[in-house]
């Protein structure tokens, strides 16, 4: 690439480098606060019953089960590689 390319012409950072997504994302987030009660959204979005409680948290340990984690979870990071046995 011609190092007197002008920005426009480089190409797009894509997937969790995309700044203009990252932009319009947080953009539209603002504005989401702005327009909306979000503590009354929070209200209706509460269980009805103890029983679709137990529900949510059935589906959330789902999901949670089938995720990487995150680093503060006790799993060991299946994605690094284990310290050679001396």
């Amino acid at each position: 690439m011609n190092p007197n390319d002008t920005k426009k012409d480089a190409p797009k950072v894509q997937g969790e480098g995309d700044y203009d997504a990252a932009r319009r994302h947080r953009r539209d987030v603002e504005n989401f606060v702005r327009q909306n009660d979000t503590e009354e959204l929070a209200r209706e979005a509460q269980p009805e019953s103890p029983a679709e409680a137990v529900e949510l948290e059935k589906a959330e340990a789902e999901g949670r089960s089938r995720s990487r984690g995150t680093e503060s979870d006790d799993a060991p990071d299946p994605r690094k590689k284990k310290p050679e046995p001396k």
